[in-house]
């Protein structure tokens, strides 16, 4: 398979997946879109050292958590985020207004984590890395990562934002979309 097939192939399969995380790092769609497509870029540029890599997935996800740590200390962020909304739940809620609650109360509680617990959080479980390839990722020790999710884990749990632990291990594996 030649180098542009092969990163094609690879880029429409991790694009979900590198949005979604993107996502629950802190980053608004539009914006987790963009991130997804500059690492992907940057993917491209170095697809030997990236094809080479004792693990591929690790490697691309340390490029979008570095992406957005470089886009982070570029820009300003005009937006300032609100736990209070205007107006309040309408009766008659759907189904497609559930889904988007429990997203938006899964990322509320992944924003009140601190940057370095969110990221360990994003990939050990929604990108679903080992405890080894997350520290690989984010250049850590491994016991590193276990005292982050452990520290994580236990203020994600008593969030106020996340009423239903169901919620939470919905959006943390993949199965709702932020």
């Amino acid at each position: 398979m030649d180098h542009d097939t092969e990163f094609a192939a690879y880029a429409e399969e991790a694009w979900p997946a590198l949005v979604r995380s993107a996502v629950f790092l802190g980053c608004r769609r539009p914006e987790a879109e963009d991130l997804a497509q500059t690492t992907l870029t940057h993917c491209y540029a170095s697809w030997a050292r990236v094809r080479a890599a004792d693990n591929r997935d690790a490697y691309v996800y340390r490029m979008l958590v570095n992406s957005l740590r470089d886009s982070r200390r570029r820009r300003w962020w005009g937006e300032r985020p609100t736990d209070e909304l205007p107006e309040g739940p309408a009766a008659g809620r759907t189904d497609e207004t559930a889904r988007v609650d429990t997203a938006d109360a899964i990322h509320r509680a992944m924003t009140g984590l601190s940057k370095v617990n969110r990221d360990v959080v994003v990939l050990r479980y929604f990108a679903q890395l080992t405890e080894q390839q997350t520290a690989e990722a984010l250049g850590i020790p491994a016991g590193t990562v276990k005292s982050r999710l452990s520290r994580a884990l236990r203020q994600l749990a008593s969030d106020r934002h996340l009423t239903d632990v169901g919620a939470l291990t919905e959006g943390l594996h993949g199965r709702g979309t932020p």
